[in-house]
């Protein structure tokens, strides 16, 4: 469902990117790990069609998201570390609004049910957004991304600042879409969370995919081991 091949992207001088290659598959769930500046967002940029890679290939359902960006955008769901919604409306209108852009219209009791099955109550769903925590913004996120019906999902630091129940909460939809069979792409720097819903883990520094490794075949204790030994090396290097 995702795969880069070889890719690099620079700006200017910096090498953002480093032949970088990269699949996920329906069903699977891969988290790319890193310090702010390792290059993760960048890679979902290249994803989602914003920017161009200078070298190699990005697909995306089989198809060049830059070239072909609604073919591309039409398979994905993407949840930023801060979910963009209208203040002014509710949670199910948000939802009712972001689902007929999608192309459908369905009826309130089905919204609902995605907001239930995203951890929103009904009562909480028809409270304006703009009293939400950033918990309750991230759980329309997901129904937006059920709704759509997305193959993928693309998420950029979606548990940054969430609390711990929240981000349980958040990790446990996450494995219920690797269950759907949807590919899921996080970014993120919290390896314990990561651990709880990744099939396998990317180590990313200054551009590089340093390592890939089974996160269910690892302790989250023996990925921080081997992620710091990574980070070690390199700052040697």
């Amino acid at each position: 469902m995702l795969s880069a091949t070889n890719v690099g992207k620079d700006f200017g001088s910096v090498r953002a990117i480093d032949e970088v290659t990269l699949g996920v598959e329906p069903g699977e769930a891969v988290c790319l790990l890193g310090a702010n500046g390792a290059g993760k967002t960048t890679m979902m940029n290249l994803f989602l069609g914003f920017l161009r890679p200078d070298r190699g290939q990005v697909r995306v359902a089989g198809k060049d998201p830059y070239a072909q960006p609604a073919q591309a955008r039409g398979a994905i769901a993407y949840i930023p570390e801060n979910v963009a919604l209208y203040e002014t409306m509710t949670g199910l209108e948000n939802l009712a609004f972001f689902d007929r852009l999608a192309g459908h219209r369905r009826r309130e009791r089905e919204l609902l049910d995605y907001l239930d099955a995203a951890g929103l109550s009904a009562e909480q769903a028809r409270r304006p957004v703009r009293g939400y925590s950033k918990g309750m913004r991230q759980k329309v996120g997901l129904a937006v991304a059920a709704a759509k019906d997305a193959r993928v999902l693309l998420l950029d630091e979606p548990m940054s600042g969430l609390d711990p129940s929240a981000a349980r909460d958040f990790t446990t939809r996450l494995n219920e879409f690797k269950q759907e069979g949807r590919a899921v792409l996080m970014a993120t720097h919290d390896i314990f969370r990561a651990k709880e819903c990744a099939t396998r883990l990317g180590i990313m520094r200054t551009g590089r995919l340093m390592d890939v490794v089974d996160s269910e075949r690892m302790d989250a204790v023996e990925i921080e081991k081997v992620y710091l030994e990574h980070m070690g090396r390199e700052a040697a290097a």
